[in-house]
């Protein structure tokens, strides 16, 4: 018999950042490595990952890195840990593996695997990959076949039996395993809220056909580049309209070049086009998007700053991308922008879906196929996690098997059976900024939003080494606090201020240079905050010549 344990590193009561360990009698299996995208919140921050600091104490346990699909939700970090665990081997099918080498993955680190291709590790656990459908190729999820019954994660999917190829679910290798007996389901919760299928609302093709056949002159979609399932119904609805597709930026040609070469895209001969017809009066541009920063290729065609791309006001703006609650201010910013200089904007209407994950008659359905023993809601906020348990539970899933979890809680299974754990790993998000992989921390944040909020005021000053007397200053200097000009009194009366503080701190033999500091932060701030109500950041600089 085994001892079990599960817990989030990610991806618990939040939207991104997925990552998941299984220990299996301490072999670790960890199923994706996501990211989340800082909201505006968050000064000057890219993204943020998952704390890795149990993965890189335990990595002579870690068998391996298991990635469901190429999303950035979840292996967006892929890159950050591989730095930190350079020899941690990642198993992903065709179409992820291109995107892990889009990341900087070295071949060396990827795993090719095929859905439906056992995986057998030591101590007889296997893992066995099964298709899932999704907007993007050769997604999985992934069963974890132990002595006490299997452990699935879905990973992200939808049911559609009418996504097929690269995008096909194998319902029937689904069901096979539940029949055979499943310890716990990791299911997504996402969508948990939404009532019905997701399917057919993700099917875009005829809308996108009926904004081509209304919108005569050029037409710019602004898109996400590995959502392939929707670059796919763009292709498929110009088919037969005597129009050039111009695929615009290098990371997305790469993406739709790999999937022609591979067959995940069955593109119309000649309808991809070139740069020579970026201008032609009814050409259809594709233009790539970043969830790291939302619209900024449109942003920068409005205004001017793109090399190839002039606007025009006949133009017609297709924004076919997820509509992210972070980015909400933003698109209605750029939205407005657009109208005025005369463009057409055009969004998915509320009953259209990119994002392809499943409604609650689709978990419902799941949970069916896979009748687990256990029920793990992951994936969503805590609301949708929730909502996720109430559907398990209505389908006759004790309410006592049903695990509701927050990151870093562990779940322990000994002998088949959920055992009390109060166990906790530590875990915290890490902050990125730029290309440093380095947290940037709490402390920072909050600099930066004082330095956002209030300012910043700079005191310095300059004293004879060998007469023990000021030389020069004190010197005032702000940012974002006040206008110096008009505000004379008040830099008077702070110069005051710190003078009397640095002559009554100088003496003969010495000058306490420390206690100087500490003391124009403390009465400087006292004084600010009665004059003006703000309190700037305060930096004293007092040096001896």
């Amino acid at each position: 018999m085994s001892k079990i344990k599960i817990f989030g590193l990610g991806g618990l009561s939040e939207n991104g950042k997925n990552s998941y360990v299984i220990d299996i009698d301490d072999n670790i299996f960890v199923f994706d490595c996501g990211l989340k995208y800082a909201n505006s919140n968050l000064l000057g921050i890219d993204y943020i990952m998952p704390d890795f600091s149990y993965l890189t104490k335990n990595k002579k346990k870690i068998r391996g890195i298991f990635i469901t699909h190429g999303h950035s939700e979840n292996m967006g970090s892929i890159s950050d840990l591989v730095k930190e665990l350079p020899n941690v081997k990642i198993y992903a099918t065709k179409f992820t593996k291109f995107v892990l080498q889009e990341y900087g993955i070295s071949d060396k680190n990827i795993i090719e695997i095929k859905p439906h291709k056992k995986l057998m590790f030591e101590n007889n656990i296997s893992i066995f990959p099964i298709s899932v459908s999704h907007s993007i190729p050769d997604s999985l999820m992934y069963v974890v076949n132990t002595k006490d019954g299997a452990i699935c994660y879905t990973g992200d999917f939808v049911i559609d039996p009418t996504m097929l190829g690269a995008y096909d679910m194998d319902l029937g290798k689904i069901a096979y395993i539940g029949k055979q007996g499943v310890l716990c389901l990791l299911c997504e919760s996402t969508f948990s809220e939404r009532k019905g299928h997701t399917s057919p609302n993700h099917h875009l093709e005829d809308y996108f056909k009926d904004i081509i056949k209304h919108n005569e002159k050029r037409i710019l979609f602004s898109i996400l580049p590995y959502h392939l399932y929707t670059i796919n119904d763009i292709f498929n609805a110009a088919k037969n309209t005597h129009r050039k597709v111009v695929i615009m930026g290098k990371k997305l040609q790469n993406v739709i070049n790999f999937a022609i070469k591979e067959k995940y895209l069955n593109v119309q001969a000649g309808l991809i086009g070139d740069l020579s017809n970026i201008d032609d009066d009814n050409a259809i541009l594709l233009v790539s998007d970043e969830r790291a920063n939302p619209y900024a290729n449109i942003s920068k065609i409005l205004h001017g700053y793109d090399k190839f791309i002039n606007l025009r006001d006949t133009d017609s703006i297709v924004f076919a991308e997820p509509r992210y609650d972070s980015n909400e201010k933003t698109l209605v910013k750029l939205e407005n922008e657009l109208a005025k200089f005369g463009c057409n904007i055009i969004n998915l209407p509320g009953d259209k879906i990119i994002l392809h994950h499943p409604s609650t008659e689709d978990i419902m359905l799941m949970i069916k196929l896979v009748q687990p023993k256990y029920y793990m809601p992951v994936k969503g906020e805590y609301r949708y996690m929730v909502n996720n348990a109430n559907l398990a539970n209505n389908l006759g899933i004790k309410a006592e098997n049903i695990i509701l979890k927050q990151n870093g809680e562990v779940v322990t299974f000994e002998n088949g059976k959920l055992v009390e754990s109060n166990t906790k790993i530590k875990v915290n998000d890490v902050l990125i900024d730029g290309k440093s992989s380095e947290d940037v921390g709490e402390l920072v944040i909050k600099d930066r939003e004082m330095l956002s909020e209030n300012g910043i005021v700079l005191i310095s000053a300059t004293i004879s080494k060998k007469d023990k007397i000021m030389l020069v200053g004190p010197e005032v200097t702000t940012r974002g606090f006040i206008y110096v000009k008009d505000s004379a009194y008040l830099i008077s009366e702070i110069k005051k201020i710190c003078e009397n503080i640095i002559n009554r701190n100088i003496t003969p033999n010495f000058v306490d240079y420390n206690k100087i500091k500490i003391e124009i932060r403390e009465e400087l701030s006292n004084y600010l905050y009665e004059e003006t109500e703000c309190k700037p950041m305060i930096i004293a600089v007092v040096q001896e010549v």
